[in-house]
């Protein structure tokens, strides 16, 4: 067994006994020495056992806020206490671990193999399933490393995924406001999503944006549109090409769609919505749309 798999083995077995009998974090570091010295005790890497399990106590609940948002249908009470754990423990290499020491790949196929030696029957595909979904739909984490076993693909020559969004707003009472969602990275966001190859931009936002949360909008201009790279576990990069929109609706109740990746969706009034956190790409479209909205708005 390889060195850092035998590390991550005793981490789970004592982030198993940390929830079974709730361990403060001092009797948790206590009981991580105890595994040590009988499961390794000629141990090299014991600095990155304890990093690793102090990591994914510390994250804790945001770990837990992200399973629960990934796999909606399965609260933690009723994930069984080694695949809760192990979804902790993949989680927080795959979300917060150094992208160059531990490739998000091998953090997910690590916790996998974890699931079937100490899981039941389907602990390996539940947990695939949940890590999975949390690898291509929260973001991609890791998205820009580059694999050195891969040849690399020219730009051009990367496949493309065409994808809408907008910028949605009302007036209500005279007051301009905007809907944004929330992601479970703890930012402020815009809906979007994939185009189909049938449709037009403007048809595709419409439904995207009733689809995500429930409501029905009208196109009124582009705003601008960005392209990035991603990874993708089953072809490899590719480039993903957003056209933003600037889109209005009625003031009628938010309705986020359960799925994984979003937590939250609001109305804001504009002078609340400048404060809030937006991704670095963001925040460029939402100030071009308010700029748009109230002339002379700096």
């Amino acid at each position: 067994m390889a060195n850092r798999h035998l590390s991550r083995s005793i981490v789970l077995q004592t982030l198993f006994e940390w929830d079974f009998r709730n361990c403060s974090p001092q009797d948790t570091e206590e009981v991580l020495l105890r595994n040590i010295e009988e499961f390794a005790p000629n141990a090299s890497d014991i600095a990155f056992m304890e990093d690793l399990l102090k990591g994914t106590v510390a994250r804790k609940d945001d770990l837990d806020l992200v399973i629960e948002k990934a796999a909606p249908e399965w609260p933690l009470s009723r994930i069984a206490p080694v695949d809760r754990n192990v979804l902790r423990l993949g989680l927080y290499e795959l979300l917060f671990a150094d992208r160059d020491k531990v490739p998000a790949k091998v953090a997910i196929n690590e916790a996998i193999e974890l699931a079937k030696s100490f899981g039941g029957e389907n602990s390996g595909r539940f947990v695939n399933g949940v890590l999975g979904a949390v690898y291509k739909e929260l973001g991609e984490p890791g998205k820009d490393e580059t694999s050195k076993k891969k040849k690399s693909v020219p730009y051009e020559e990367m496949p493309q995924e065409r994808l809408v969004g907008a910028v949605v707003y009302c007036r209500k009472s005279g007051e301009l406001q905007l809907a944004l969602v929330h992601d479970i990275f703890g930012h402020w966001t815009l809906s979007k999503g994939k185009l189909t190859p049938e449709e037009t931009p403007e048809d595709g936002v419409v439904r995207k944006i009733k689809e995500e949360i429930g409501l029905d909008v009208k196109p009124v201009e582009r705003l601008g549109e960005n392209e990035y790279i991603a990874s993708d576990p089953e072809v490899g990069k590719k480039r993903k090409h957003v056209i933003y929109f600037l889109a209005e609706s009625e003031h009628t109740p938010i309705e986020l769609a359960k799925k994984g990746g979003l937590d939250d969706a609001k109305w804001f009034p504009v002078s609340q919505a400048t404060e809030l956190n937006f991704y670095d790409d963001m925040l460029p479209i939402v100030t071009k749309a308010i700029q748009k909205l109230l002339p002379g708005t700096d």
